[in-house]
């Protein structure tokens, strides 16, 4: 009997071990092989159907940009995006054809219930029976501003791109970008639907599943001069400096912003050197090549581009080129607005932040997601000065349409030159109040718009600006 009992034991000891080898053997050794088996993740996806997907809201915490609603059939639950294309390029789509993105990936453990700050809710609803439920996510995204921002692109001829941020937290207030497209199709649960839709998308040259506000890169033109100048400042050179204009008298650093003069600029750059261009440039986010993202950000997105020092090496003219945002300099709106922010904010770029919290079913906040510095690109007193060098611009310079009456703004227009032949990008930067800054904002329009080679910045893009910063100081 005793022999019976420990025979049963050993067998029950190696049973015990095999599984225990087999359990490890999958959760080290085969990982990575069975996650990126697409059936496995097809699999996943189906089985994630059976979750009450938590609510992407925005910044009001009501406003529902996207959320689940029930379906028939064996995926229980369909995503549904109420806005349409308002809010796509931030909260990305939910496809069980062609997985997720943007949000919907990058906060997937929030939404799916499988946060570990879910898991009393989970173990809640195993109990009663109910379906699993996901965690809401709240956005930063305040949608009188990102409704403002989206009917003055529209009312633009041709493609715009916004960004627009709090300076003090790096909360994106508004991320816009035209053209853009609909989630919905490739949320539903007719494959032939969310083929068509997708086939349809990426057929189109326009390349609306890409947000110019974020995703691309443009040379920066002229806006790229508040980088310069702040180099310029944090070397000991003050805004009254002197800097050659040929043909001309020489002029103040602060009369050179405020004309947006190329030549003094450029002399800016070559007295700087590329070196300290790239130093300023880093601190401000730009990274030596696209790819290399320094700043940290809830969704995939392209930081803008100085190139390494060493590139300009036997280059002089490039060094000056680039110092007025052309040559190999290039850059998005996002990035655009975190410059002016980082200038409004006293010097201190914040990380820009799009989610500010989690919250489980029943409504309590589970998970918060602070503001966190990213640099200091400016002394407190250099910001201050460049602050008053870009107020010049909108009260007497290139920038006087983006004057809001009792609003001092700050800004910097920009006229991008991209290939032979083409019309330039047209740019605007800016804050306001200047003396309190609430909202940062950083437009394009791509090939001068309504106005094509006769385009500026001035013209085409600081009254689309001055929209956004009117709905953002009355949000």
């Amino acid at each position: 009997m005793d022999r019976q009992i420990r025979k049963l034991g050993i067998a029950l000891l190696a049973l015990f071990l095999i599984a225990f080898a087999q359990v490890n053997y999958i959760q080290v050794f085969a990982a990575d092989r069975i996650a990126e088996d697409p059936a496995n993740a097809q699999r996943q996806l189906i089985a994630e159907y059976k979750v009450d997907r938590g609510s992407i809201l925005a910044a009001d915490g009501t406003t529902v940009l996207a959320s689940s609603r029930k379906s028939p059939g064996q995926l229980r639950f369909q995503r549904r995006y109420p806005h349409g294309e308002l809010y796509a390029h931030e909260t990305g789509f939910y496809s069980f054809v062609f997985g997720r993105t943007e949000l919907e990936q990058s906060y997937n453990e929030f939404l799916t219930g499988d946060a570990a700050e879910l898991l009393p809710q989970t173990l809640t609803d195993l109990i009663l029976g109910r379906p699993k439920q996901g965690a809401t996510i709240v956005t930063t995204l305040v949608p009188e501003i990102q409704e403002a921002a989206a009917a003055a692109a529209l009312a633009e001829a041709g493609d715009v791109a916004i960004a627009a941020i709090d300076p003090a937290t790096g909360d994106v207030l508004a991320l816009v970008s035209e053209p853009s497209y609909d989630p919905n199709p490739l949320a539903s649960q007719d494959p032939k639907v969310v083929r068509d839709s997708w086939d349809e998308l990426n057929a189109d040259p326009e390349k609306p599943l890409l947000s110019r506000a974020s995703d691309e890169l443009f040379p920066p033109g002229s806006t790229f001069k508040l980088v310069t100048a702040s180099a310029a400042l944090e070397n000991g050179f003050g805004p009254e400096s002197l800097w050659p204009n040929p043909n001309e008298l020489d002029l103040p650093l602060t009369d050179a912003l405020r004309q947006s003069c190329n030549v003094v600029f450029g002399g800016v750059g070559l007295e700087l050197g590329a070196e300290k261009l790239a130093e300023q440039a880093r601190a401000y986010g730009f990274t030596a090549e696209a790819g290399q993202d320094l700043v940290p950000f809830d969704i995939p997105w392209t930081s803008g581009v100085f190139p390494a020092p060493e590139t300009f090496v036997d280059r002089e003219p490039a060094v000056a080129i680039s110092a007025i945002g052309q040559q190999d300099v290039a850059a998005n709106p996002l990035q655009m607005a975190l410059v002016a922010a980082a200038i409004a904010n006293d010097g201190v770029e914040m990380q820009p932040r799009l989610v500010t919290e989690a919250r489980d079913p029943s409504g309590r906040v589970i998970a918060e997601f602070d503001p966190h510095e990213f640099s200091e690109p400016l002394s407190p007193e250099n910001a201050a000065a460049l602050t008053q060098m870009m107020v010049g611009v909108v009260e007497s310079g290139t920038g006087t349409a983006a004057q809001i009456p009792g609003v001092t703004v700050a800004g910097k227009t920009g006229t991008a030159q991209h290939g032979d032949g083409e019309d330039p990008h047209a740019w605007f930067v800016c804050f306001a109040p200047a003396e309190a800054p609430r909202i940062a904002v950083a437009v394009i329009v791509l090939d001068g718009g309504s106005l094509g080679s006769e385009a500026t910045g001035g013209q085409v893009a600081a009254p689309i600006a001055r929209a956004v910063l009117e709905a953002g100081l009355g949000a």
